[in-house]
C-alpha cells in the first residue's frame, strides 16, 4: 500500500478512533438533512462513515496533485474569465476560499490562466515547509503558502503589495483563528446561527480590492472551480462597520450553503462548527 492509499485509510480508522469528529459531522449532516431533505441523506453510521471517506479521497487527489500524477486537464472552470479579467488590469484581488472540497486544485490554475499568482494564508506553522515540498514537486508552480496565525502589520504590508503588483491572496472564510478573542460574526448557516470569521472582509477594506470566491470539489463529471465574483470594494464605515460586516458575512454563509448542498459530503470542517467561540465582543479592530 503506498503512503497516499495509507492516508486515505487512516481516514476512515479515525471515524472511529476520533468521538469529536464522528459528533461533529454527525451534527452536519444532521442539519443539512432537516435543511433539505430532497438530498436523501439518511442520519446514520453509514453516511457519516462516507463523509470520512470522502476526506479520504480528497487526500488521495491532493498526493496525486503533489506527485503530478493528477488529471489536471479534466478540470472544469466557472468564472475564471473573471479572474484573467481583474489580471488584465495588473491589480490583484482576496480570494475567499474554504473548507468544501480540495484546493489543492489552485495548483492548477498557473498552468490554465497566464500570469497569475496566488498566495495561500494558512492557519499553520508548517507553510515553510509545504512551500519547499511544492517547489520540489513543482518548480513551475506558483501557488505560495504563508502562515497567518497571527496576521501582523507587516505582513498586510506584505499581502497590500502584493496584491498592488496584480497577485492574488487567498484566505477561508469558514474557519475561525485559534486565538483568545477570534474576530467573529453570526450568520444562519444550515437554519442556525454560526460563526464566520470577519478577517477576510476586513483585509478586503485594507487592500481596497475586488473580492472573489473560489469553491473547489469533485463533481460527477470531474472536477469543478467555480469563481465569482463577491464584491467590487468592501468598505466598512466607523459607525456601521458591525452591521457591514455581518452582511458580508451573511452572504458568503449563503453561498457556501449552496455549495454544500451541491457536494454534502465533501465539506470537511470536522468540529462543532455552530458553537459561538469565547469573545470580547469586538469584530475587528476600529
Amino acid at each position: 500500500m503506498n503512503s497516499a492509499s495509507s492516508r486515505a485509510c487512516d481516514c476512515c480508522t479515525g471515524w472511529r478512533a476520533k468521538p469529536a469528529a464522528r459528533k461533529a459531522s454527525r451534527d452536519y449532516l444532521r442539519r443539512l438533512s432537516s435543511f433539505d431533505p430532497s438530498l436523501g441523506l439518511r442520519p446514520g453510521a453509514r453516511i457519516e462513515l462516507s463523509h470520512f471517506a470522502a476526506f479520504g479521497e480528497s487526500i488521495l487527489d491532493k498526493m496525486l496533485l503533489w506527485g503530478g500524477l493528477f488529471d489536471t486537464d479534466s478540470v472544469k472552470f466557472n468564472g475564471l474569465d473573471l479572474i484573467a479579467g481583474q489580471i488584465a488590469t495588473h491589480r490583484g484581488g482576496l480570494l475567499i476560499c474554504c473548507h468544501l472540497g480540495n484546493l489543492e486544485l489552485c495548483r492548477v490554475l498557473s498552468r490554465r490562466q497566464a500570469g497569475l499568482k496566488l498566495t495561500v494564508l494558512l492557519h499553520t506553522k508548517h507553510a515553510a515547509r509545504f512551500n519547499q515540498l511544492l517547489a520540489q514537486l513543482d518548480p513551475d508552480s506558483q501557488l505560495n503558502l504563508m502562515q497567518v496565525t497571527e496576521l501582523t502589520p507587516g505582513a498586510a504590508m506584505l499581502l497590500a503589495e502584493k496584491i498592488s503588483r496584480g497577485e492574488f491572496v487567498a484566505i477561508a472564510g469558514d474557519r475561525i483563528p485559534v486565538s483568545a478573542n477570534p474576530r467573529i460574526a453570526m450568520a444562519k448557516f444550515f437554519g442556525a446561527m454560526a460563526p464566520f470569521p470577519v478577517g477576510p472582509y476586513v483585509l478586503a477594506s485594507l487592500f481596497q480590492c475586488p473580492v472573489y470566491l473560489i469553491f473547489s470539489f469533485r463533481a460527477a463529471g470531474g472536477s469543478e472551480i467555480h469563481f465569482e465574483l463577491f464584491r467590487e470594494l468592501i468598505q466598512l464605515p466607523r459607525r456601521s462597520r458591525d452591521q457591514a460586516l455581518a452582511a458580508c458575512v451573511a452572504d458568503y454563509a449563503a453561498r457556501l450553503e449552496y455549495f454544500c448542498q451541491r457536494v454534502p459530503l465533501q465539506w470537511f470542517n470536522f468540529y462543532d462548527f455552530w458553537s459561538a467561540p469565547n469573545t470580547d465582543g469586538s469584530h475587528a479592530p476600529h
